[in-house]
């Protein structure tokens, strides 16, 4: 058995006293995957629905020491067709979750985000959160977006905070506090990202933005460290002592997120929001620990909120949903 980070492993113990989920797992066939399934299901919270390659994943189960069911495999061809079927599940109501596999995040972004097939909501911005466990921080630190939305502009920005802000508050923290995030702490209109944080520090205390205490512009080392916020003078209720840190783009926060985990040793857990259902959505080369509280926090979600209802065409909302164009909205594969 995988040995998951204490802040991780409490979400993991919450989700195996709850009843398991169906999750579509897109392209099973990886060793961690299917290792990751078997604890998920030995734990009782999940039940798998492997999709891919039949033999494949037949094999990589022996090799684990695992008997897989012979219902949970679902046969597909290719990594795309994995993936349109972790979609029709959920849509069918035979899935509660849908799992990323040994698979690219743009060919399963792509059947996810799909208008007419896949999962979205009505006047939602998909969004995606790391849940990083990092040791010498006492609570879970929310890093949003590095994953889904590659430069998101002021009104994707505040619904991509609100997506985190109401995960924080499922996940029982009642009021988050959100850095958001730059390379200063002071506004300077050469640096779009200041402009942005001022506007969305200001979103929130007039009731635009909801749940939580906001603040930036804020520097990385001000909003994680208080000798930091103090030593540079910061007055916030936020700055040292965050619990989201919105990013500016998708890839400073990839790298900021890759950096806490290969560079510090910190578990992060990968959940996609503002879909139909959760959807734990991790790197390919994530260990074991960090797929089975992606799953963990999959399993809260479907439990502690309504299964959203699905649109073919939602309507773009003017003040949470950016309206841009698909492509900006994670590199979609053609």
């Amino acid at each position: 058995m995988s040995t998951p980070p204490p802040r991780l492993q409490r979400l993991i113990e919450q989700a195996a006293a709850l009843e398991p989920i169906r999750v579509a797992i897109a392209d099973a066939a990886q060793s961690e995957v299917l290792e990751t399934l078997r604890e998920a299901h030995g734990l009782g919270f999940v039940e798998p629905r492997l999709i891919g390659d039949p033999d494949a994943i037949a094999a990589l189960c022996r090799d684990i020491g695992w008997t897989a069911a012979a219902d949970w495999v679902v046969p597909a061809g290719s990594g795309i067709a994995a993936a349109a079927k972790a979609v029709e599940l959920a849509r069918e109501g035979k899935a509660d979750a849908v799992m990323k596999g040994h698979i690219h995040t743009d060919t399963l972004m792509h059947a996810l985000l799909d208008k007419e097939l896949g999962l979205r909501v009505p006047g939602e911005r998909v969004s995606h959160v790391f849940l990083v466990d990092v040791a010498t921080r006492s609570r879970l630190l929310g890093i949003t977006d590095a994953a889904i939305n590659i430069a998101p502009d002021l009104s994707a920005k505040a619904q991509i905070l609100q997506n985190a802000i109401d995960l924080f508050q499922l996940l029982g923290v009642e009021t988050p506090k959100a850095a958001v995030l730059s390379a200063i702490e002071t506004v300077n209109p050469e640096i779009v990202s200041t402009l942005d944080a001022a506007c969305l520090t200001l979103m929130a205390q007039r009731g635009q933005i909801t749940g939580a205490l906001v603040d930036g512009p804020l520097a990385f080392d001000n909003a994680v460290s208080s000798q930091a916020a103090a030593d540079k003078g910061i007055v916030s209720a936020v700055a040292g002592d965050a619990d989201i840190l919105l990013v500016p783009d998708l890839v400073s926060g990839n790298i900021l997120a890759k950096n806490l985990e290969y560079l510090a040793g910190a578990t992060a857990a990968g959940i996609a929001l503002g879909l139909a259902v959760p959807v734990a959505l991790s790197s390919r080369a994530d260990p074991v620990p960090a797929r089975l509280a992606s799953l963990a926090v999959a399993a809260l979600m479907h439990h502690r909120r309504p299964r959203t209802p699905l649109a073919p065409h939602p309507p773009e909302a003017s003040l949470h949903c950016a309206p841009q164009p698909e492509r900006a909205c994670c590199p979609l594969a053609r």
